[in-house]
């Protein structure tokens, strides 16, 4: 049975008619109309609520993605020339060299070539920085690229703070326990009176979700723009970069312990595939990416988030077979086996 609503909209728009079913196949799978239910994994849950359809905000497209996450490490900072800075100075309080502010701004540069690259002329940028004094003397350089126009605003964002090694850290002690670490393992080592990397991630899923919500809400642009053209820039540190592109997705703990750090004032991006998804593979080769650390299985990946669309799911997980070694060699059940390696 189909109900037939005739709707008389704002003066800015004009009278439609709706037709509320159980399904409509003339309608786009992606970018539909708001009012549609979405779940999870980004399927249409229901039929259209009454209350949205008599609610004009309700049948507003969706913002557009922001076109890339250009993920930072600060540039060059005391701490990275002189390790016994930490014994003398907190963490938060360590300050770039003049080598690192050169970096800063140098990174600046090349992220604008980049965005001018695509030929838009009304592009701009959106800044997270981690509150620590490296990242933020890095986003002071780096945004001398950037005339006021051009940034769409910032927010500084403690979750995206350096991991803790402890207070005023005592210099050969912290030789011996990144050398515990290395036989404990990167990722689950907790330094005394610090964090391990797994601490990181917890903090990191929390921020994931924030950077979500500002992204389906469209926090980037003011309200009713659609600009395809807005940048995220997210300036950090090395380890929590690498938790970061872990959580996001979903390396198991032996691929991010494959991972290298970026080196002082460089990048890795994060850009809009054709289906809307981002990929480490738009932006960077196969080759970049191999000695960031990426596996083969992490490119097959890669490769496939380039291409597919927001909400679908990878139904032939190229990570299946690090679980279950007894399914390389068993096609059959591989293709028969959905497993459900969805990212956002």
């Amino acid at each position: 049975m189909m109900t037939t609503l005739h709707l008389k909209l704002p003066s800015s728009t004009f009278p439609f008619t709706v037709t509320q079913c159980c399904s409509n196949p003339k309608e786009p799978s992606y970018g539909r109309m708001q009012a549609a239910s979405i779940n999870g994994n980004g399927h249409a849950a229901g039929a259209y609520p009454a209350s949205d359809l008599l609610n004009p905000q309700a049948l507003v497209m969706p913002p557009p993605r922001p076109r890339r996450i250009i993920l930072v490490r600060h540039g060059q900072s005391e701490g990275n020339v002189d390790e016994s800075a930490y014994t003398r100075v907190p963490d938060p309080k360590i300050k770039l060299t003049e080598m690192g502010k050169a970096q800063a701004r140098e990174c600046g540069q090349r992220i604008r070539k980049m965005i001018e690259g695509d030929g838009g002329d009304d592009w701009k940028v959106y800044f997270y920085v981690a509150p620590y004094k490296r990242t933020l003397q890095t986003l002071e350089h780096l945004g001398q690229a950037f005339e006021r126009s051009r940034i769409a605003g910032v927010r500084e964002e403690p979750r995206l703070r350096e991991q803790d090694f402890g207070n005023f850290q005592d210099g050969q002690k912290m030789k011996l326990d990144k050398a515990k670490r290395i036989v404990y393992g990167r990722f689950f080592y907790r330094f005394p009176d610090g964090e391990s990397a797994a601490d990181v991630y917890d903090r990191i899923t929390g921020f994931r979700e924030t950077l979500k919500a500002d992204i389906d809400k469209g926090r980037f642009q003011p309200p009713g723009e659609q600009n395809q053209n807005v940048n995220l820039v997210m300036v950090s540190h090395g380890l929590t970069i690498r938790v970061f592109l872990m959580r996001w997705y979903k390396w198991t703990v032996k691929q991010f312990e494959r991972l290298h750090n970026l080196g002082n004032g460089n990048m890795i991006v994060m850009e809009r595939g054709y289906g809307g998804r981002y990929s480490l593979l738009v932006h960077h080769s196969e080759e970049e990416l191999r000695e960031f650390g990426l596996t083969d299985d992490m490119l097959t990946d890669q490769e496939w988030q380039k291409h597919a669309k927001i909400g679908e799911l990878n139904y032939e997980c190229p990570m299946l077979n690090s679980f279950f070694p007894h399914l390389e060699n068993d096609t059959a059940v591989a293709e028969r086996t959905h497993e459900e390696c969805s990212h956002f």
